[in-house]
């Protein structure tokens, strides 16, 4: 408790399949971390360990809602993706140690404003405007583990109005869920509330005004949002 400037923003919180919200403490995300969608961006998939960027808790957007088309940008694009939703965390977490820490899973959309991310690279300069935006994280609500299992294999996918655009299998990860995390906690602490976006497979594209989204990976729920 204190007395502060002005209210404090409210915490920004999953729903999950277990009696209790999923309090998001921070949103780190794995780049180019399938070989196809890696040679799509022009990235070489076998030449370095994986690397994080972030998003803020404040990007979630609830599954169901829509997204306003975000300003500065004129070629947004759809990235589905697993989300590991951490329980437990610490730092040099041993990759036999992570599947123990996991609280649950959920299907998540790294939101991309692809024209300022390639302007960024050019110079480059950081890609937080091109991925760190307002709404720019929608997110399932969490499967609990003890639900699903370990998700290390199943298919993802996403549509756009119906049509197919990306399709893959989890399993396809150059890295996976152990070794994204050892990698990680190797950088920073990982702690709960952390929530890790895996990479997304082959086929972003983009999405105007009115497009609705349906993104999905097998035993978990759907995320379906629309571009408003």
């Amino acid at each position: 408790m204190g007395d502060y400037a002005f209210a404090t923003p409210p915490i920004i919180s999953l729903m999950s399949m277990s009696t209790k919200p999923f309090p998001v403490r921070r949103i780190y995300c794995v780049g180019q971390n399938y070989r196809e969608h890696a040679v799509e961006m022009g990235g070489n998939p076998e030449a370095d360990p994986p690397f994080f960027f972030m998003k803020p808790a404040s990007a979630i957007l609830q599954n169901g809602e829509t997204m306003p088309y975000p300003p500065g940008t004129r070629d947004l694009q759809h990235e589905v993706e697993l989300v590991v939703a951490m329980a437990m965390g610490g730092k040099n977490i041993p990759p036999e140690h992570v599947n123990d820490m996991i609280f649950g899973y959920a299907v998540g959309l790294d939101m991309t404003k692809r024209d300022v991310q390639h302007a960024a690279k050019k110079k480059g300069r950081p890609w937080e405007m091109a991925k760190a935006f307002d709404h720019s994280a929608p997110c399932s609500s969490i499967t609990p583990e003890m639900y699903s299992g370990v998700v290390a294999k199943g298919a993802i996918q996403c549509k756009v109005n119906g049509t197919l655009r990306q399709s893959a299998d989890v399993g396809d990860m150059i890295w996976g869920v152990p070794q994204i995390v050892h990698y990680l906690s190797q950088l920073v602490e990982v702690c709960a509330g952390d929530l890790i976006f895996t990479g997304t497979p082959a086929g972003v594209g983009p999405v105007v005004k009115g497009d609705k989204i349906e993104a999905t990976i097998a035993g978990l729920e759907t995320l379906s949002i629309k571009i408003g």
